[in-house]
């Protein structure tokens, strides 16, 4: 059984930096590429940054760009966000995705549960 699950989370003063982690399990994690998403209330979920299945490339998308670092660690099935200089647009619910393509088509792809981000003085 393939799980996702996420850490890190919490509530933070703008400008501060929260570490999120994604811990898999149940799956070839270096097969996988690794993304973090996040829902805000009362809009779409938004993709945050990707990671490949080396680390050897990764996207970032909006604002997240300079602010926030994803990485992994194949050795430990684990995956990170590391953001900084949080404000208060960044409270979210952030989600770790796992993905992966097969060359005949088709793909696997799955979610955690989320862990909650709150950026607020």
């Amino acid at each position: 059984q393939v799980q996702l699950v996420e850490s890190g989370g919490g509530l933070v003063q703008p400008g501060g930096s929260l570490r999120l982690s994604c811990t898999a399990s149940g799956l070839t994690f270096n097969k996988y590429t690794i993304s973090w998403y996040r829902r805000a209330p009362g809009k779409e979920r938004e993709l945050v940054a990707s990671i490949t299945t080396a680390g050897e490339s990764t996207i970032y998308t909006g604002s997240m760009k300079g602010r926030f670092t994803i990485s992994r660690d194949n050795a430990r099935n684990m995956a990170f966000l590391q953001m900084n200089s949080l404000q208060p647009e960044d409270t979210a619910m952030y989600y770790c995705n796992a993905q992966q393509f097969f060359p005949q088509g088709g793909a696997s792809d799955y979610w955690g549960q989320g862990t909650q981000v709150t950026v607020s003085s």
